[in-house]
């Protein structure tokens, strides 16, 4: 489809972490019985006033500064006004021509994009354009049945933040990419947690083809019903193709809103979009404007290392490499497990790589998060430490951290059960050595006469008679120095 240039833009939005709705103090509860939290603010009762949630102020503020986003000196409150079951107020309390930050980017970084795609980045390191994030309250959430409709009132008027990107995405990957980072930002600020399965995240994507060297974008179809980052990816991999096809046989597109149905893998026909809404949009009088100074102070004390920060002073500090402060770095749980381990190792590269190449499989087999790891990072730096000090050799350190994790026992204390300590004292692998040396004239001959493998059998030897306790590099220098 090189002939076609595809044009991506994603409206996001984000429920905060607050404790309370956004002009009422009713708690934010997932999982809540049905329209149990809910009050005359929220279910828009006359007379029934809003008062505004700081902290929703403060949060949004926050994601503006980690997006690198202009916050204007003042912000107001907008009536979005439109009637459907689940807006009982006919109308959302939004921003409309002053939302609280502008422009802004996000930063896409290889480990972002899916799996499969890391190694044919188009374009990489790209940065995303934003035009805008604004405030507004959730609305209700509404369940189909087969022959009714039941409401659930417990979302609306939850803080909500919409994030507007400009239409910069070209490629599937890209969109994957785009909602993995800022997924991770949210998180790392603290600002939501950002889980899809629980209608945190919701993503609507806009997508529209052209023929190459046609400046016009396409017709803008609309998809929704998209409850993860990977759903947005197959959903665009669909549905590129189905435009692309229409144009080439000479058919037309028509605006229009489509549904993803996961288990078919395909969109279909939702609504067709005649004209865009008038939502009427004019200054909510019961809500003064904002004046941002203080709010921004505040959260500005609030800015998180941001992800791509934390990867370089990985790099650094620790002395990991590009990849591995990626990976370390890409989730925040995993990164803080990592500086607790790394503080006290000798060297922290090991650290990072039991991590990478142990920790992460066995917890992906015991499907496991780094929060409930059996392993403490304390227990993960002990471990590497008894490794790089010779303690006990590599393949041991493996046996150990086996039982390390299905136990939760120290490395220190399960090397002492199992006697894994190796044996350090030159007298001792001396004695070993000797004995070696006198059983095996041939191999102590070839030695000499240049046949180098010869002193790994004879180093194997040391180690079958100390019954693995031995220290191998130790065992290797006292043999070359007594055969020299």
């Amino acid at each position: 489809m090189t002939d076609y240039i595809t044009t991506i833009g994603l409206e996001v939005h984000v429920q905060l972490k607050t404790h309370s709705k956004m002009f009422c103090s009713c708690a934010v509860e997932y999982g809540a019985e049905p329209n149990t939290n809910v009050c005359p603010v929220c279910m828009g009762m006359p007379g029934a006033l809003p008062v505004m949630n700081e902290e929703a102020l403060k949060l949004t503020a926050l994601a503006g500064l980690m997006l690198g986003c202009e916050i204007g000196p003042v912000c107001k409150f907008d009536r979005k006004n439109y009637f459907y079951p689940d807006m009982p107020k006919n109308y959302q309390i939004s921003q409309y021509d002053m939302p609280l930050c502008l422009g802004g980017t996000v930063p896409l970084h290889d480990l972002a994009y899916p799996k499969d795609a890391q190694k044919s980045i188009g374009t990489p390191n790209k940065n995303m354009r934003l035009v805008r994030i604004h405030l507004e309250e959730d609305v209700a959430k509404s369940f189909h049945m087969e022959t009714a409709t039941g409401i659930d009132y417990n979302r609306a008027g939850t803080p909500l933040m919409e994030i507007v990107g400009e239409p910069d995405i070209s490629t599937p990957e890209e969109a994957f990419a785009y909602l993995t980072v800022l997924q991770q930002v949210m998180i790392y600020g603290g600002i939501s947690d950002a889980d899809m399965e629980k209608g945190q995240l919701r993503c609507d994507v806009n997508v529209s083809v052209r023929p190459v060297g046609t400046d016009k974008y396409g017709t803008k179809i609309e998809i929704k019903n998209l409850n993860s980052i990977s759903g947005v990816r197959r959903a665009l991999i669909f549905e590129i193709p189905r435009q692309v096809e229409i144009l080439r046989n000479g058919g037309t597109l028509q605006q229009e809103t489509r549904r993803w149905d996961d288990v078919r893998g395909e969109t279909t026909l939702m609504r067709i979009k005649e004209s865009a809404h008038d939502y009427r949009y004019f200054p909510d009088p019961d809500l003064l404007p904002v004046k941002t100074a203080e709010i921004v102070e505040a959260a500005r004390l609030r800015k998180p290392e941001l992800p791509w920060e934390k990867r370089t002073r990985f790099v650094s500090d620790f002395g990991v490499s590009d990849y591995d402060a990626s990976v370390l770095a890409n989730d925040l749980a995993l990164a803080s497990y990592f500086e607790t381990a790394a503080r006290g190792a000798k060297k922290p590269k090991n650290v990072a790589n039991w991590i990478i190449n142990d920790l992460l499989s066995a917890m992906s087999a015991a499907s496991v998060s780094i929060s409930d790891c059996p392993i403490a990072p304390s227990s993960l730096d002990e471990l590497v430490n008894l490794i790089d000090a010779g303690s006990i050799n590599s393949k041991q350190g493996k046996e150990v951290f086996a039982e390390m994790f299905s136990t939760g026992k120290s490395a220190a204390v399960i090397v002492e059960e199992k006697g894994l300590k190796q044996e350090s004292d030159t007298g001792a692998i001396e004695a070993f050595v000797d004995e070696v040396i006198a059983a095996n004239p041939g191999p102590v001959a070839d030695f000499k006469t240049g046949k180098a493998s010869a002193l790994n059998f004879l180093k194997g030897q040391v180690m079958k008679l100390s019954k693995g306790k031995a220290n191998p590099a130790l065992a290797g220098e006292i043999l070359e120095k007594k055969l020299v």
